[in-house]
């Protein structure tokens, strides 16, 4: 799978309740490698996703807040067209 084509698919928790869009990915480094730490979702994410909210006197510079992000270990499947997570997951 593209980490690309997660991008723009609902976030739902298993029981159906709606927490938005994917916006953007994070990732971790280990070693030469990359990992998927979590998903980027809601409104709040779409603003960072633009750069909007970016650090102040750093131009360009992102303001990652975790508040948005779901953790990957939080994703159960990614089914088409969206991607579920474990009942209990919230965003503020």
């Amino acid at each position: 799978m593209r980490l690309s084509s997660l991008l723009r698919r609902s976030v739902v928790t298993e029981s159906g309740r709606k927490l938005g869009h994917v916006h953007d990915v994070r990732a971790v480094r280990r070693g030469d490698r990359l990992f998927v730490s979590g998903v980027v979702v809601g409104r709040h994410g779409l603003l960072e996703h633009f750069g909007i909210g970016t650090a102040p006197g750093r131009p360009g510079t992102k303001i990652h807040k975790t508040e948005n992000v779901v953790p990957w270990d939080a994703v159960v499947r990614v089914a088409a067209g969206k991607v579920v997570v474990r009942d209990g997951t919230e965003l503020p």
